[in-house]
């Protein structure tokens, strides 16, 4: 070991001991962590170098009340000092879980009488699946075990959400994904459009791929379609006009579960409580998490209608258990913070003010179209998708060797702004729900500056 290395530092105990996800790990290993984040307050963090950086992804898109709530801490800490853990285990509960879940499903886009809680998106999802197919065989169509998703789609890293998830680098090496999980192609207008083709011509061209995909299955092997209403890991993807109209006619014509994905999307993202509201979606059944505790707590809930619930009634019947669940679901310390979060979103009408600096927010970013790296810019509520190119006429991108979004991604974080860099070189720009349009301009200030720098370093 070097000599000049402090063995006792985070950093270097974090290079020798802590294995990370969605890292490169060799990298990792010889160098350790990008940032150490010590402290954060409203929608800043500060790394253990002093660096003040404002969050322009939320975390990972889960900080909606920003790095300092006193009401969510309070609530935790009452909650830890009562009662600390209760199993939802073999029928026992406890009361923060059972008013949570109907404060929860009186809240849903769509009427929805049963909620189930889970620790993270990812087995909220991997839960839903298992539980369509439960439906499915509790019908009598136990062939019904299709999945469709979409290419670029985000739904969680369990083997069966991963799976379902069209991201190319999870499956690789974990001899993903599995059988019966089929993908459709991403709704990107700007990347993915034919010359001349308009947006509602793009749209029903999707949606005619879904129909053909659905009969080459065989109607009667779908079991499910999920999607986000705005893809978030595909790089905020803003699905183009008469998208959804072109895919939920297809859901509705062959009789699909439709499941809506709300893990990014809910409880204001877009500027409306759900994402399914944001694009008019009728859901059958719903997953959420993240912001449905601010990120102080990890929880998650999938909520669906009494009638699917009965069928799985039928599955408890035959096994003597609904043979499901994990440890720490419905923590109520979870359940606590999950309450006094959706409570602080009424309280400062959390939805109203993102509708109201949404408008200088996307303003700003729009206004990046006039760089020359820029090639689109879309987005709804605060959640942005920016498209980097090499050539605005043609869309041609860059050479994924040079890594231009990351270049620009990293040159950000110096000046203070942390982003996302989402293959191929699209920005995605999501910050906390309660900054203000001052912490607006300033970030999307740096932004544009950090893009003239990339832009100054690669042009010829």
């Amino acid at each position: 070991m070097n000599e000049h290395v402090d063995v006792n530092s985070p950093r270097t105990a974090d290079r020798l001991h802590h294995v990370h996800g969605q890292t490169n790990a060799r990298l990792h290993a010889d160098e350790g962590p990008t940032a150490m984040a010590v402290r954060g307050h409203g929608v800043r963090i500060e790394t253990d170098d002093g660096q003040s950086i404002i969050d322009g992804f939320s975390g990972l898109g889960c900080v909606s009340l920003g790095y300092h709530n006193d009401r969510l801490a309070q609530a935790a800490m009452a909650q830890m000092q009562e009662l600390p853990f209760a199993p939802t285990f073999y029928g026992r509960s406890h009361p923060k879980v059972a008013e949570l879940a109907g404060v929860l499903t009186s809240k849903a886009a769509v009427p929805f009488e049963k909620a189930m809680f889970q620790c993270s998106g990812s087995e909220a999802n991997d839960a839903m699946i298992k539980f369509i197919w439960a439906r499915n065989i509790a019908r009598g169509q136990p062939q019904r075990r299709k999945m469709i998703s979409r290419w670029r789609g985000y739904y969680g890293n369990t083997v069966a959400s991963v799976a379902l998830s069209g991201q190319p680098h999870m499956h690789a090496g974990f001899g993903l994904p599995m059988d019966d999980f089929l993908k459709l192609s991403t709704p990107n207008y700007y990347l993915n459009a034919q010359d001349g083709e308009s947006e509602e011509e793009f749209s029903a061209r999707l949606g005619a791929e879904f129909e053909q995909t659905v009969l080459e299955a065989g109607p009667d092997t779908i079991a499910a379609f999920f999607a986000e209403p705005m893809q978030s890991g595909g790089g905020a993807i803003r699905p183009p006009t008469g998208y959804w109209e072109a895919m939920q006619a297809v859901i509705r014509k062959y009789d699909i579960h439709f499941h809506v994905d709300e893990t990014v999307c809910g409880f204001g993202r877009t500027g409306h409580y759900w994402g399914a509201q944001a694009f008019d979606l009728t859901p059958d059944s719903t997953t959420c998490a993240k912001a449905l505790t601010a990120a102080f707590f990890p929880m998650s809930a999938i909520m669906f209608r009494q009638e699917f619930f009965d069928d799985l009634i039928q599955t408890s019947d035959a096994a003597g258990v609904l043979g499901h669940g994990f440890t720490y679901a419905g923590h109520p310390v979870g359940a606590a913070v999950a309450l006094e979060a959706i409570k602080v979103y009424d309280d400062i009408d959390l939805i109203g003010h993102v509708q109201r600096v949404s408008k200088s927010f996307l303003a700003g970013c729009h206004a990046l179209m006039d760089h020359p790296l820029v090639g689109d810019v879309r987005g709804i509520g605060l959640f942005c998708g920016i498209q980097l190119v090499q050539d605005k006429k043609t869309r041609a991108l860059w050479d994924p060797a040079m890594k231009v979004g990351t270049m620009v991604q990293d040159r950000a974080h110096q000046k203070g702004l942390y982003l996302r860099s989402i293959p191929p070189d699209r920005i995605s720009f999501m910050p906390p729900l309660i900054i203000n349009e001052d912490e607006i301009a300033e970030a999307t200030a740096i932004l544009k500056s950090a893009l003239d720098d990339v832009w100054a370093e690669i042009k010829k």
